[in-house]
């Protein structure tokens, strides 16, 4: 069993949402806002109380990200982030932090790679699991062999156009949670009716074994709060990303005072405070 895995059974146990215990998965692209700056980043993150992170592969087509996700990864690339820099920036935060670290982009930089060295190197860094949008299960097995044989775990995603035979088989693929993509759109685009995503999430949750995460469009905690009541907890990734452009593009702004911002954020949205500073 993976940190990741352990820590998500653990909130389950104590009785998930309802007892407090939503897990926060917060993602940031590797290399932005600048390679130097994105392990402070993590740092405020993690300090702000995410459950886990959501280190993000910078790559030149990111087909499920909207707009701030898509310019982090454009950002990124123009400064230089390589996969590298993300296993050493991996590294580094392993070497501080257990909370567990999940890698995720897309299919063809890793197969690039190859896939049992792309294994072994995110292992070796510290990395506890993997989440590639763009690979369906039926295509994943090269992958699910090499992530199994360094201890890595697979989340796979679902959508509310997804068939309950397909949730079933994505179900039984991921080895560290089930992806609830909360609308069938981009990451960053908000959520879409209420009734339809509760019904959609109530489906999943009736099917799923596995934790089940929700995420795409949710930026506040009376989002999180919504769509946990039928999940075990939630991912914000855009509204991250917006928060640290704006404050790592301040001149005004000391590196202090932007890691207890973005701390400030993270623990407003794990804690459910109503009135959360806003990106």
């Amino acid at each position: 069993m993976t940190r990741l895995r352990a820590h998500l059974d653990t909130l389950r146990e104590r009785g998930g949402p309802q007892a407090g215990g939503a897990a926060m998965g917060l993602f940031l692209t590797a290399g932005f806002p600048s390679p130097g700056a994105t392990l402070d980043v993590l740092r405020a993150a993690d300090a702000g109380g995410a459950d886990f992170l959501e280190l993000g592969m910078p790559f030149s087509d990111p087909v499920a990200e909207g707009l701030p996700i898509q310019m982090a990864s454009e950002r990124a690339l123009r400064q230089g982030a390589t996969m590298a820099g993300t296993f050493e920036t991996a590294a580094a935060f392993r070497a501080e932090s257990d909370t567990p670290l999940v890698l995720m982009g897309y299919a063809n930089p890793v197969l690039r790679y190859g896939a049992g060295d792309f294994c072994a190197d995110a292992a070796s860094s510290g990395v506890d699991g993997l989440i590639l949008p763009d690979l369906p299960p039926e295509e994943a097995e090269e992958l699910e062999e090499a992530a199994a044989q360094h201890s890595l775990s697979i989340t796979h995603l679902i959508a509310p156009n997804t068939s309950d035979d397909r949730v079933r088989l994505v179900d039984a693929r991921s080895t560290g949670f089930v992806y609830a993509v909360s609308v069938a759109g981009l990451t960053g685009s908000g959520l879409g009716d209420a009734d339809a995503t509760d019904a959609y999430l109530a489906r999943a949750r009736a099917l799923v074994e596995q934790p089940l995460l929700v995420g795409f469009g949710i930026s506040t905690p009376a989002d999180a709060a919504r769509l946990t009541r039928h999940t075990d907890g939630f991912i914000v990734g855009s509204a991250l990303i917006r928060l640290v452009e704006r404050l790592w593009d301040d001149p005004g702004l000391t590196d202090s005072e932007r890691r207890e911002q973005v701390e400030t954020w993270a623990r407003a949205l794990k804690e459910g405070a109503p009135t959360p500073p806003r990106p």
